[in-house]
């Protein structure tokens, strides 16, 4: 039979498949000996056979009960008995920290009875009508689904019928008067009662979590973060300890370095007289993690030896919850922490000169997304003005957008293409749809360790808390100075520094972007650890890196990021601007002279660009595309010119002769229509003026001294018969060009396989190409059959949200499809050409997961933006070391 329940003292951190993160490092910390209050963990495999039946697995209900007793008979006391009950916390554990999912139940086995006997036990009436009032409160919203508001609204009704600042100055008659108006909202609400039977808790809050799996928010984190959606989640069922018995117990979060800039020491945050959910939840505003050791000197001490054992064992920053009952010290938790990218990279180098993990695994410990994060711009604050208000800095960044309050709000903007800040005195589960919509998230209460700021480092947002000069209403806030900020009013961010400025604040490059690109000054903190992760996976990376780029100043650009040359030179884009009349007297010519007219007069702006690009790239690659787009993108709108035409009094000669072209060369489906290499076999003189263009560019660059490597590059080929027509074109020009000259011209011959038929045909292609380069953007829409621009706003959030993407096939390469395809078409072409140079020139170049494909599909180079060069280059270093012993300890 499966085996559904383990013990804490069963388990270990390599079992966090079965167990879920937090089962996982609870046995873990079991076994290290750490002080965790016994408990066990129901399985994945518990969850997943439960969401497939909508039942609860034969068996589990009694491995339940048979590890209850085991933790029952180490306590001496029973779940629910009278006089001195035994209670349980129930928390969700999915095998990767994910917001969304249910949040914790506290406190179960209290009902009307056993109440009176914790009261009686601890001599403290009011800790267990708190107690009480926080089990009914969330078991009935988060297991049977009362909208947590109404709570909250009793709560605040009391709290200002007493005059009570906050919860602690309410007594245990309040408390037992709050509990009664709670399980009338319960059944109100739900038309049952709140149960009374501890086993029936306990029960339910199991069931709860395993529904919570499939529930929006936890749905929409997976798709936001790529988890798959068939792990399930473990559950974990511990005994509860108390830091709400007054001012000699307390809760804390605590982190071995801080997760916002990676800088060592203990941070955190610590709340005397209240319970975990108090601190994360960010309902009182906390003292910082030092004060403990005014407050309690001994659980500080030991707290500062446990985390340095937690770091030192897990060999990373941990991200620790723990608890302090009446002078004992607690741990509850522990994962390895999430954390910002300025933070990943800092740590990582860190851990490394400790000697704690090796430069392979602080390679992998970083990445590329990482990395494009610290290149975004910062605010300049010289032009900033005065600040609104000031809070803490909790997640680092600059973001600009109007302020909204509710979550709802923030995704409707956002939908409709406004960038906006969601504003909140404080941030539950129930936002997490609003925080994925902003740009920043910013809140009057709570601390590095609320809702707010870990699920914000979680998602590289901005976010800036406990910002308490802020007075937050329903759809404004009020300054401490009495500004008042009305919903949708444009306000920045500030994550690094924690503060809010009114209006847009100008932008400026970021300390590593000016390194970057500018070879800026290696400076200390995270400009030197970029670099350093840099150099390693430069190397050990197999894969060069090259750029796309059209112009002189993009290729000099893309040089300084370290590209290794040019993968896709776009021709296209040369005949833009003024250049595009020639291109239509081109396309007007009524005979060979006035089209050799034309091609002459292109000709020489061609070799100008030519030359350029390959000055700043000289001694590197550069694959030069011939002319792709359709013919029609060079000639006027359609409808505009028939309506000028039509509508002139006497037509322009020119006009009419343009309309005539354009209903001629009209197509449904331009894009699947006359472009590519189709051009060059219809189009006389267009192949011949080009590639003359680079030749003579290539004499050029020689007798200058340089050592220019041009490739030509045909596009959009379908049959091998297409590119033996081209290529015998491209090699007389070449031939020509030599002779002339008296410089010899060799430039290989490849094409572009952006077609399912030339890389199912590959093989074949491969006898006249002397290199492949997948053009991935237009492969995936040939192959699944839909164009990017029309499918994306049509349906693409449908098929995301119904899980048949996991994530765009135009941002991540779609390898079951797309990528056979590619597979197919290297194993082909290599056949026939050993040794055959591959490489892909599409946008999925510079994506990260992309980037680890094209390694495992052995190919030779990506080419992406110039910005997305260093990503790259990161994520080529991080696919060569991926399976390596040593490469990641996590």
């Amino acid at each position: 039979m499966v085996r559904y329940v383990y013990d804490f003292r069963e388990g270990r951190r390599e079992m966090a498949d079965l167990l879920g993160g937090k089962g996982a490092n609870l046995a873990e910390m079991t076994r290290l000996g750490l002080p965790v209050p016994p408990g066990f963990t129901v399985t994945t495999d518990a969850c997943r056979a439960f969401l497939a039946t909508g039942a609860e697995p034969p068996g589990m209900t009694v491995e339940v009960s048979r590890h209850l007793s085991a933790v029952e008979a180490g306590a001496g006391r029973r779940l629910g008995q009278r006089d001195d009950p035994l209670l349980l916390s129930v928390r969700s554990g999915a095998r990767f920290s994910m917001p969304g999912m249910m949040e914790t139940v506290l406190d179960i086995g209290l009902n009307d009875d056993s109440v009176l006997g914790l009261a009686k036990a601890t001599g403290n009436d009011r800790f267990a009508w708190d107690s009480y009032r926080r089990l009914v409160q969330m078991f009935g919203a988060t297991v049977m689904g009362v909208d947590p508001a109404l709570f909250e609204e009793a709560m605040t009704l009391l709290k200002e019928a007493r005059e009570a600042p906050d919860d602690l100055h309410l007594d245990a008659n309040d408390l037992a008067w709050l509990v009664e108006t709670y399980k009338r909202l319960i059944r109100d609400e739900t038309g049952e009662e709140f149960p009374q039977s501890p086993a029936e808790q306990l029960r339910r809050a199991i069931l709860a979590v395993f529904d919570s799996w499939n529930g929006e928010r936890a749905r929409l984190y997976r798709r936001r973060e790529h988890i798959p959606d068939d792990l399930g989640t473990a559950v974990t069922v511990q005994r509860m300890v108390y830091g709400n018995l007054g001012a000699d117990s307390g809760s804390g979060v605590a982190f071995t370095r801080d997760p916002a800039t990676g800088r060592p020491g203990l941070y955190g945050d610590y709340l005397p007289n209240a319970q975990g959910e108090d601190v994360v939840a960010g309902i009182r505003n906390t003292v910082p993690l030092a004060e403990l050791e005014r407050f309690d000197p001994t659980s500080y001490a030991q707290l500062r030896d446990h985390m340095r054992t937690l770091e030192t064992h897990y060999r990373d920053l941990c991200d620790i919850e723990f608890t302090i009952e009446r002078g004992r010290l607690w741990m509850l938790q522990t994962r390895v922490g999430k954390r910002t990218a300025e933070a990943a990279f800092t740590i990582a180098a860190q851990l490394t000169d400790e000697g704690l993990i090796t430069t392979n695994e602080a390679l992998a410990r970083v990445d590329g997304d990482g990395l494009a994060r610290l290149m975004f711009p910062a605010f300049d604050t010289s032009a900033a003005g005065a600040a609104l208000a000031h809070g803490i800095p909790a997640s680092p960044g600059a973001a600009v957008g109007a302020a909204v309050f509710d979550s709802a709000e923030a995704v409707r903007r956002a939908a409709a293409g406004e960038k906006v800040v969601l504003v909140r005195q404080e941030t539950t589960p129930d936002d997490l749809p609003g925080m994925i919509a902003a740009q920043a998230v910013l809140t009057s209460r709570g601390g590095k360790t609320s809702h707010a700021a870990v699920v914000a480092r979680g998602m590289g947002k901005v976010c800036v808390c406990g910002a308490e000069e802020l007075t937050v209403e329903e759809r404004r806030f009020t300054t401490r100075g009495g500004v008042v900020i009305e919903e949708g009013t444009v306000i920045s961010v500030d994550g690094s520094a924690g503060a809010v400025y009114p209006g847009a604040v100008p932008l400026a490059d970021s300390a590593v972007m000016r390194f970057l690109e500018r070879g800026g000054e290696r400076s200390a903190g995270v400009v030197d650890t970029v670099a350093r992760a840099l150099e390693h996976a430069d190397s050990v990376r197999r894969l060069e890196v090259r750029a796309n780029a059209d112009t002189p100043e993009d290729a000099a650009r893309a040089r300084r990021f370290g590209a290794q040359g040019i993968g896709l030179c776009r021709t296209e884009h040369m005949f833009l601007g003024e250049r595009r009349k020639l291109v239509e007297e081109m396309i007007l010519a009524g005979d060979d002279t006035e089209r050799e007219r034309a091609l002459a007069a292109l000709l020489p702006l061609q070799r100008a660009d030519f030359t350029g690009i390959l000055e700043a790239m000289d001694g590197l690659p550069v694959t030069i595309r011939l002319i792709d787009p359709p013919l029609h993108e060079f000639l006027p709108d359609r409808t505009e010119l028939a309506v000028r035409v039509a509508t002139a009094e006497q037509p322009d000669a020119h006009d009419v002769e343009l309309l005539d072209a354009v209903n001629r060369m009209h197509e449904e489906n331009p894009m699947l229509g006359l472009r590519g290499v189709r051009l060059g076999l219809v189009i006389p003189g267009l192949v011949a003026m080009q590639v003359r263009a680079v030749a003579e560019a290539v004499v050029a660059r020689t007798r200058a001294g340089g050592s220019p490597e041009a490739e030509i590059m045909v596009p959009l080929v379908g049959a091998v018969e297409e590119l033996r027509i081209e290529r015998a074109e491209v090699e007389r020009v070449l031939a020509e060009v030599s002779e002339e000259s008296g410089v010899p011209v060799r430039c290989p011959v490849g094409t572009m396989i952006e077609l399912p038929r030339a890389a199912l045909t590959a093989g074949r292609i491969a006898e006249e190409a002397e290199f492949f380069s997948f053009g991935t953007n237009d492969l995936t829409q040939t192959t699944w059959g839909f164009s990017r621009d029309d499918v994306e706003a049509a349906f693409f959030s449908a098929y995301l949200d119904k899980g048949v993407f996991p994530a765009s096939p135009f941002e991540t390469l779609d390898r079951d499809g797309v990528g056979r395809l590619v597979r197919i078409a290297v194993d082909e072409g290599r056949a026939t050409r050993p040794g055959l140079k591959i490489g892909v020139c599409g946008e999925h170049g510079g994506d990260p997961a992309s980037v680890h494909f094209f390694h495992t599909a052995r190919l030779d180079y990506v080419s992406c933006s110039p910005f997305r060069v260093p990503v790259a280059r990161l994520e080529a270093g991080r696919a060569a070391l991926a399976g390596t012993e040593g490469s990641d300890s996590r």
